[in-house]
């Protein structure tokens, strides 16, 4: 009996230790990045581990046992073994404060909390649920200090939609994908818009489908990062291995029945060798115009005329947003390579095609077209023409690289990254009215040229731990950036050029480049548990405008383990961009006073007869950001952070006012009107290093989790809000145009730069997750802007703040198939009507609500429905 016990004994170990596995893998977020010190733990024993640095784990359990793994701020999951031996697990989302974010943190992943800087983690399922069609717009509705609207006639910048943050204009924002620096736009927004005189990155020219989330960084990381990122750093994290191929389509439509939108896009993710993936995102968008014109005040001085606008009371406008259709294409893949590197490469290519709309080209404008019996048989019969303004825009970034580990403490990344955007403009319906003159016929379309801009990065970055406290980053950056301007056809340019466009002329037409090097290093010392303190320095050479060093100190103090302060102080810089730099060409505007637009000329910073003016050679404008805040978390549900900014620019970039005469009578009395004369244009404008800015705000976040239940779902709720202001402390006329009497840039050209943006902007939603429903609605509340008179008279309008209420659903109809909806603007909000007092170039009031200040836009309420579906 006892032997017959011993055997069973014995089989039973046998069978035991034949069922135990050992099992490996990563826990990770629910973005995919490793969390480090995790809880794995064998559910019923004490047989457990945590993971690594990277988030791994290993441990040996029976085959059929459940793991119970746990992260402070995410729930705690359960997973069965069923006899795997590698499982990867992401934890759902925890309280915001405790999520890892990457950017600004290159040798130590830093929680939310733990940062010694602002960053916000915003998943792309939140971007979504704004219902807005573009990643642009989805930003403006999610980030308090993100703005970005359409620009109504305003040639190409119509197709672009300039975008800032922190209310510092396009160029002062630093956009990164999967942390590699984003190309510029090709085109340089030269219209009376927000942001004017500017360059930005083409946001359109990215997929939401791709994207798995946004980290915003709102403080000044020049030091880190380099040029651009004075306001802050976007960081655009692509998706890599998802679970399900993802098919999405919408539609949407305003209530006014323009402006249709249609979307779809599709992503998957497929294994690639041995424990590589790839990720493949293919999208497709396309949107219809909308029209908010105005009632013309214009008389007319005939009968005819006056006949012609009663029966054409807007005579015929189109003001609102472009056509566009697009397409998309990305691709993030990473493949091991050897035990201890990976290889890793994305590519992103987007084209898209649009038309928007020049002002309307009314019969009593252009007697001359009708009297030559060109486009009519009989002059009675001319109606006039509309010109179009039509792009077609090329985006491309692709990078590719290994991240290797040199030994367990230490890591390198090496890159290249190269990246171009281009356009091409055509000008349809439109007249060469100097061409017909002289030929008695015009051709009807012109290819008046277009623009393109490369740039080819390599980068390498070292990061490791000196010690358990000590975290070091630095690295080398090498960039060659280049600026071509493609001469038109003959005749867009001829003499005048054609109505609304003037082509590039060959003295336009040019390929300029640069170099830049730049070395960063980075320190992070970790006094304490609770004490954080930083330091990092970067230096720039740049051949055409010069060199810059670069500094930065933070530091966070902990408050227990709920809360923390901190506080940076750092330098920064904004090298002026290629185009600044030599743009030259001429192009119709409205000047106020003028019945009509009328052509003037922008002459690039070397020209001879701008740097005869006394206008220096551009440089780089540098800057000074300051910056506090608290960060608190209440309970597991409820969070809050309050931060305080203030950002000096000095030498900032200015595109100058239109200088012209100043008397009225353009015969070179003087040697302003002499270069006037000799570029045949009316007044000429050019890029000046002259303005000081102090911009002052700050950022408010309040996040409160599971507020109350209904039903089996749970509802959350969130505020943000941004406060900000802008004043010019200085400008800088130089001495040979401030003696004639000249202003470089005036009242008029500082309100697009104070006043354009709001003065603050909230976001308080609801959203309530059920197991079928997902409802959100939110409020999002312009401030006020105001419509600054120009230098020759008139009132300054403020328009008063206004509030968009967005609703959307999901509603889950399998655990594959959803379907969404969103009500926009739900109660029809415009902005103020433009007063006939602001004496602004509205021309005759054809346009109803200003083109040249921004807060919500003029789609008024917008509808869409969706479709989503996995598989």
């Amino acid at each position: 009996m006892k032997k017959i016990t011993l055997v069973l004994t014995l089989l039973l170990v046998s069978s035991v230790a034949f069922s135990q596995l050992k099992i490996s893998g990563v826990v990770s977020d629910q973005n995919k990045d490793p969390l480090p010190g995790a809880s794995v733990l064998e559910k019923g024993t004490t047989n457990g581990t945590s993971t690594d640095f990277d988030g791994n784990y290993e441990l040996t359990v029976g085959d059929n046992a459940v793991l119970v793994v746990s992260f402070a701020g995410y729930e705690t999951k359960e997973v069965s073994v069923n006899g795997r031996t590698n499982l990867n697990i992401s934890l759902s989302e925890g309280l915001l404060l405790e999520e890892i974010v990457v950017t600004g943190n290159r040798a130590k992943p830093r929680t939310i909390l733990d940062s010694p800087v602002p960053i916000d983690n915003i998943d792309v399922q939140e971007l979504q649920r704004s219902g807005k069609p573009t990643f642009d717009r989805m930003l403006v509705f999610k980030v308090p200090s993100f703005n970005s609207q359409n620009q109504a006639i305003s040639d190409a910048t119509a197709h672009y939609d300039p975008a800032d943050l922190r209310g510092m204009g396009p160029s002062r924002t630093l956009v990164l994908i999967n942390g590699k620096r984003k190309n510029q736009s090709a085109q340089v927004y030269l219209n009376r818009t927000p942001g004017k005189g500017e360059v930005g990155v083409d946001l359109k020219s990215i997929p939401t489908a791709a994207i798995d989330r946004v980290e915003v960084l709102r403080d000044g990381a020049s030091a880190q990062y380099g040029s651009d990122a004075i306001a802050g750093v976007l960081n655009i994290i692509l998706k890599k291995d998802q679970e399900y191929s993802t098919f999405t389509s919408k539609a949407g439509i305003t209530s006014q029945n323009d402006g249709f939108n249609f979307a779809a896009d599709y992503n998957t993710s497929f294994e690639f060798g041995n424990e590589g993936f790839v990720n493949l995102t293919l999208g497709y968008y396309k949107q219809n115009i909308t029209n908010r014109a105005g009632i013309v005040s214009d008389t007319g001085s005939t009968p005819r005329d006056v006949a012609w606008l009663a029966a054409n009371p807007t005579a015929n406008m189109t003001v609102g947003q472009p056509e566009m259709e697009k397409g998309d294409l990305f691709i993030n893949a990473e493949h091991p390579f050897g035990d201890n590197a990976t290889l890793y490469t994305f590519h992103g290519f987007t084209t898209r095609t649009g038309k928007s709309f020049a002002y309307y080209r009314a019969p009593y404008w252009r007697n001359d077209v009708a009297n030559a019996n060109f486009i009519t048989a009989n002059p009675n019969d001319f109606i006039g023409y509309q010109p179009t303004f039509e792009t077609a825009i090329d985006d491309h970034i692709n990078s590719a690289g290994i991240r290797f580990d040199i030994n367990d403490k230490w890591k390198a990344d090496a890159s290249i990254t190269f990246g171009s955007n281009d356009v091409f403009y055509t000008v349809n319906n439109s007249v060469n009215r100097d061409y017909l003159a002289d030929h008695g016929t015009s051709p009807r379309t012109f290819n008046p040229g277009g623009y393109r801009l490369t740039n080819v990065i390599n980068n390498l970055d070292v990061s490791g731990l000196i010690s358990e406290e000590v975290s070091v980053a630095l690295g080398l950056e090498y960039k060659k950036e280049s600026f071509r301007a493609f001469e038109g056809n003959p005749l867009s340019y001829y003499k005048g050029g054609s109505d609304s466009f003037a082509g590039i002329k060959p003295a336009e037409a040019g390929l300029w480049s640069r170099n830049n090097f730049a070395a960063y290093a980075q320190l992070d010392y970790d006094v304490s548990e609770d004490l954080l303190l930083g330091v990092a320095g970067r230096f720039e050479d740049f051949t055409d405008a010069g060199t810059n060093f670069s500094w930065k100190v933070n530091g966070r103090y902990k408050l227990g383990e709920n809360g923390a302060i901190r506080a940076s102080y750092s330098t920064g810089f904004r090298a002026p961009t290629l185009h600044q730099r030599h743009i030259t060409l001429s192009q119709y505007i409205i000047v106020a006073g003028s019945s009509e637009p009328l052509l003037q000329g922008t002459l690039a910073n070397d020209n001879s007869a701008v740097q005869a003016l006394g206008v220096p050679n551009l440089t780089h404008e540098t800057s000074k950001n300051i910056s506090a805040g608290l960060t608190y978390k209440f309970d597991r549900n409820i969070s809050a952070s309050l931060d305080f900014y203030n950002i000096k620019v000095n030498d900032r970039v200015l595109f100058s006012s239109q200088i012209g005469t100043l008397d009225g009578n353009l015969d070179g009395s003087d040697s302003v009107e002499q270069i006037l004369i000799n570029n045949n244009v009316v007044a000429v404008q050019f890029f000046i290093n002259a303005g000081n800015t102090s911009t002052t705000g700050a950022d408010l976040v309040l996040n409160y989790k599971n507020l109350f239940e209904v039903g089996e779902g749970k509802v959350n709720a969130s505020l943000a809000a941004n406060f900000n202001t802008t004043t010019f402390d200085a400008i800088n006329t130089p001495s040979a145009l401030a003696s004639g009497g000249y202003n470089i840039f005036d009242r008029q050209e500082q309100g697009l730069i104070t006043n354009s943006r709001p003065k603050s902007k909230f976001i308080l939603g609801l959203n309530y997750v059920g197991d079928k429903w997902d409802w959100s609605l939110n409020n999002t509340r312009f401030g006020e802007v105001t419509i600054t008179a120009p230098q020759s008279g008139g009132t300054d309008q403020a328009l008063a703040a206004k509030v968009s209420t967005d609703l959307g659903f999901v509603y889950k109809l399998t655990d594959k198939i959803s379907f969404n909806g969103n009500i926009n603007n739900i109660f029809d909000v415009y902005p103020d009507v433009t007063l006939t007092s602001t004496n602004t170039a509205q021309a005759g009031s054809r346009f109803l609500y200003s083109s040249e200040v921004q807060q919500l836009g003029q789609l008024g309420t917008n509808f869409a429905l969706g479709l989503n579906f996995q598989f």
